[in-house]
């Protein structure tokens, strides 16, 4: 090929690399694309993603199209584990992050004694792999600071076999690097905000769980089974994480419910228990006319968790498909988390007992759709709970107090709800 062609479209690839690279905002999703791109650029068989976390490189990403084709993606993703490495220049990818310097290998068995770093053959001898040729390039940002390190493994011929990194494909690696640090540096930055932004949320939403003594691992639990749900009913990656961060703030309305009421010990009167059910229309008003999609999702959830699928719920007593679907999901989450845990009054419901009051109640409560959704997710529900667990003492009113109208009719599915 003309070289001044092929020159050209290298330069297509590479604003075409930039661009895609640019649009990817989930950080996940952007490493494996950076070191498959590279691959691609520089016909490397293998290759791997270091992440500078702190004081330490993060082993995130590992490709390899020779293991891939003997062990299969399953059992290949089952032996790769993140793990951290030490940034120094006794590991190759420790040089290129302390020095800033790009190394190319012919072959990694046969590195000179003179240079400070040296390859781990370890993992060769485990997977029965053959590392040959090594390219390893630092990512920096626009400030010049370390971002990560790419790692590329053996430059194959048009017959399959290693050879070394062209200077070619070294160049093309240097630029494609520079493109990918500044992704990774605002994909970072994206991930930092909306962990911020979450967190903000939770801050809120305990302020008005606290005053009934629930916890902020109710909150984090219930969003995340509703977001595990919404998935299974086929919300987008988008509407999912939308649910994610509105959920929480499906009760902020008792910010508004008199001390007297929400934290009374024992039966609430009619009159006390209309009060108490205001709290979703409360809700509604603290967060109405919100500019942004999360506050308009946040509302709707906040209006709507305390209908009933079969109609006889709050506070517009609608019934099926009337209900928007992000209320009926929140509602069964809400009363799931409930019902495994332990409140004042009654110890945490195993986790066969909460189910076969969903169970029971769908058709009913729930709808049957979202029942179905998270049944069959099960085990990652379970996993979840175990993953967001109290502290002791947490989650419990007052010592000696009966549970108040709201704790019972969030603990349970018979109860007025």
């Amino acid at each position: 090929m003309d070289a001044s062609l092929q020159a050209q479209m290298e330069q297509q690839e590479l604003l075409r690399i930039g661009t895609a690279l640019t649009a990817t905002t989930k950080l996940e999703d952007l490493l494996e694309m950076i070191v498959s791109s590279a691959r691609s650029l520089t016909s490397a068989d293998a290759g791997s993603l270091f992440i500078k976390e702190g004081d330490h490189l993060e082993f995130s990403v590992s490709q390899n199209d020779t293991l891939l084709g003997r062990l299969g993606e399953e059992v290949l993703a089952r032996q790769f584990k993140p793990f951290p490495v030490e940034i120094s220049e006794k590991s190759m990818s420790g040089y290129a992050a302390v020095t800033g310097e790009t190394l190319n290998i012919p072959d990694a068995y046969d590195i000179p004694d003179a240079v400070p770093y040296s390859f781990d053959g370890q993992y060769d001898e485990r997977s029965g792999y053959r590392t040959v040729s090594v390219l390893v390039v630092p990512l920096a940002d626009q400030k010049r600071e370390l971002v990560g390190v790419l790692q590329l493994i053996n430059s194959l011929d048009d017959d399959g076999r290693p050879r070394p990194f062209g200077a070619n494909a070294e160049r093309l690696a240097k630029a494609m690097a520079s493109q990918a640090a500044v992704s990774v540096r605002n994909a970072q930055l994206t991930s930092d905000l909306k962990s911020a932004h979450l967190d903000t949320i939770m801050r809120l939403a305990m302020a008005a769980e606290y005053r009934d003594m629930d916890t902020a691992m109710h909150i984090r639990r219930m969003a995340h089974y509703s977001a595990l749900v919404a998935g299974e009913v086929g919300f987008d990656e988008h509407e999912v994480e939308l649910m994610l961060y509105a959920s929480p703030m499906h009760d902020v309305g008792k910010l508004g419910i008199p001390d007297a009421i929400l934290l009374k010990p024992g039966k609430l009167t009619p009159e006390e228990f209309k009060v108490m059910e205001s709290h979703t229309t409360i809700g509604g008003k603290i967060l109405a006319n919100g500019d942004s999609e999360l506050i308009r999702a946040s509302e709707e959830i906040s209006l709507s968790h305390h209908e009933k699928w079969a109609g006889g719920g709050y506070p517009a007593g609608l019934a099926g498909e009337a209900i928007p679907l992000r209320g009926r999901i929140a509602a069964l989450a809400d009363v799931f988390d409930a019902l495994t845990s332990v409140r004042c009054y009654k110890p945490a419901f195993s986790l066969e007992k909460a189910v076969d009051i969903i169970r029971k109640d769908t058709g009913t409560h729930f709808d049957p759709q979202v029942s179905e959704a998270f049944l069959g997710r099960i085990d990652d529900v379970v996993e979840i709970k175990e993953r967001f667990q109290e502290s002791p003492g947490e989650g419990l009113s007052p010592a000696g107090g009966e549970p108040g109208q709201a704790a019972h009719a969030a603990a349970s599915s018979e109860k007025p709800a």
